[in-house]
């Protein structure tokens, strides 16, 4: 388990926290709407932190290919169709070039700097010329509006309990997933970004802000600075 991350709940938990049972539970929202329309048909998509393919397997059906990588064998172990590649994203370097690089899942928030910084360098390294980055951000009040929940229309419940202070400029963030039939809960790290503290980051990169793909801007596609 990664320091400062934790899950508890039932089958197994991946180093970052994430239930592999409940992920495979968890709907697929708009995200593979919003990734259609940013791309081009048939784009070659390399997905960093698929997790049990809950997008992955929406992106197939509308005729991408996909590269799937998660860190846990046992996320990867429900991803079907795909290639799939067992690595920590930061580590990641399969000497390849992407259509697409994708980084969902608010991960560009990482608590650790330099995690962010290997995750964001792992993006430029795999971006083929011409292509662009997808990248997920947290919304405006991610962190101050607290607690909060939502009820999912398939009867579940989702909660976002607390964010406590974890050091300079990182909060702790605990989450609970409440089904009629199991509960689940992960704790883990995340750093605000305001919209400068962002596009720097991707600056030190060698990115840039090609669009923001909702209009809350928590989906931004990103190009290599010319």
């Amino acid at each position: 388990m990664r320091e400062g991350y934790e899950g508890t709940g039932p089958g197994a938990i991946s180093p970052d926290g994430c239930a592999v049972e409940l992920y495979a539970r968890l709907p697929v929202g708009d995200e593979p709407d919003i990734i259609a329309a940013a791309v081009p048909a048939g784009a070659h998509i390399l997905e960093l932190g698929s997790g049990v393919g809950r997008v992955t397997h929406s992106l197939l059906e509308r005729g991408f290919t996909v590269t799937a990588v998660d860190e846990s064998a046992d996320m990867l172990a429900r991803v079907r169709g795909a290639r799939t590649i067992r690595s920590s994203i930061e580590d990641l370097d399969l000497g390849e070039k992407f259509d697409v690089v994708m980084l969902a899942s608010f991960l560009v928030h990482a608590g650790d700097e330099e995690v962010r910084r290997g995750l964001l360098r792992t993006c430029v390294r795999h971006v083929a010329e011409g292509g662009c980055v997808l990248i997920q951000r947290e919304g405006a009040d991610y962190h101050t509006n607290v607690p909060r929940e939502r009820v999912d229309p398939s009867g579940f419940t989702v909660r976002i309990a607390s964010v406590e202070p974890a050091g300079e400029g990182v909060n702790s963030v605990h989450a609970e997933y409440v089904f009629p039939d199991a509960v689940w809960t992960q704790t883990f790290l995340s750093r605000p970004l305001t919209q400068e503290q962002f596009e720097s980051a991707l600056a030190e990169a060698g990115l840039e802000v090609d669009a923001a793909l909702t209009p809350d801007g928590m989906w931004v596609r990103a190009v290599p600075a010319a």
